[in-house]
């Protein structure tokens, strides 16, 4: 593999990959934002943000909805939610701000996050044409894979640390690391990356199972822009391909559901439910209905980070993500728009 240092004249090609790694969870990564900003520019279709840590190492022992204890070789994924949460926006808000800025509105910008452990897996390198790489001093750093892509060198910025994040501190009672069964839903059209969040997350806290509710069409007849919708079969494909992305040996189930219930209104196997601040009412009324029906509680864990009216993120990042429009109706109203324009 031949490697080069990032040199703006470079030319844009249509699939690459960002190899990085990350350092502290605790704060958001903005020493990468440059690079972000270079590799999504350089890029057309499709951006493979790759972010290796020990954080992500395997855990030892998963599954165990009575465990509590930290599990070896990696973290546990329910105390540091918020974290992880915060570090999957931040990145996705700076790669889609700047698709968006350059006209690039449907660019397919998935974040990954990998352990020290593993490699790079094949079918992601298979039909990449270059990889953008961020060297780094941890001894963990990620080698470049000995392939025939087109390699090149981005330096990071200089780092700037935030104000201190205040810290929720650990459950009490404490929660396990990972659930074995986690729940969520929505419409996922169009898949962008507040969906993207949302599915990460919630493969990020199930150790054995994901459960994905994709909103039936006859449910989404008032939608605005509903003829450029994306057809049900086409939603739940895009959300299969993209688990499989980001979590390969995660079992997912990704459904069609015709109400606010979904499976989590019989399954007494779920013990987790993934939800946005804007569908905390929904989840009100699943468990009420699980309570009614004698169903097991649901643990409810809120992404509060992906609203494109409010953040819980730093001050200096909130109106960075307020701007980027992480929206199917803004989407669908870009498409619409377009399509005028070339009439």
């Amino acid at each position: 593999m031949s490697v080069r240092p990032a040199n703006m004249d470079i030319e844009p090609v249509g699939r690459s990959i960002l190899l990085a790694s990350i350092h502290d969870l605790h704060e958001p990564p903005t020493h990468l934002a440059s690079a972000i900003s270079t590799a999504t520019t350089k890029s057309t279709e499709r951006l493979h943000i790759i972010l290796v840590s020990p954080s992500f190492d395997v855990p030892s022992h998963v599954g165990d909805v009575d465990s509590v204890a930290e599990p070896a070789g990696g973290i546990s994924h329910t105390e540091w939610w918020n974290d992880v949460q915060r570090l999957l926006t931040f990145v996705y808000v700076q790669a889609t701000k700047v698709a968006q800025d350059t006209g690039r509105v449907l660019m397919d910008i998935n974040v990954l996050l990998q352990g020290t452990k593993e490699h790079l897996r094949e079918e992601i390198l298979q039909d990449a044409e270059r990889i953008f790489h961020v060297p780094s001093q941890d001894p963990w750093s990620p080698p470049l894979p000995t392939s025939s892509v087109e390699a090149v060198t981005l330096h990071a910025d200089a780092h700037h640390p935030h104000a201190p994040i205040p810290s929720h501190g650990p459950a009490d009672p404490p929660l396990p690391p990972q659930y074995p069964v986690a729940a969520l839903g929505g419409t996922f059209d169009h898949l962008h990356a507040g969906h993207k969040i949302l599915l990460s997350m919630g493969a990020w806290i199930a150790s054995r199972k994901l459960i994905v509710g994709v909103t039936d069409d006859a449910l989404l007849k008032n939608k605005a822009n509903k003829d450029v919708l994306e057809t049900l079969p086409a939603r739940m494909a895009r959300v299969r391909a993209f688990l499989q992305l980001f979590q390969p040996a995660l079992h997912c189930d990704v459904v069609p559901i015709s109400d606010v219930y979904g499976p989590t209104g019989w399954d007494p196997d779920i013990q987790a439910l993934v939800v946005s601040k804007e569908t905390l009412p929904g989840a009100s009324s699943i468990h009420k209905h699980r309570e009614e029906k004698g169903l097991p509680p649901l643990r409810t864990f809120v992404i509060d980070v992906i609203s494109s009216t409010e953040a819980s993120v730093d001050s200096e990042d909130a109106d960075v993500l307020k701007r980027a429009k992480m929206s199917s109706t803004f989407i669908r109203e870009w498409i619409v728009q377009t399509r005028l324009k070339k009439m």
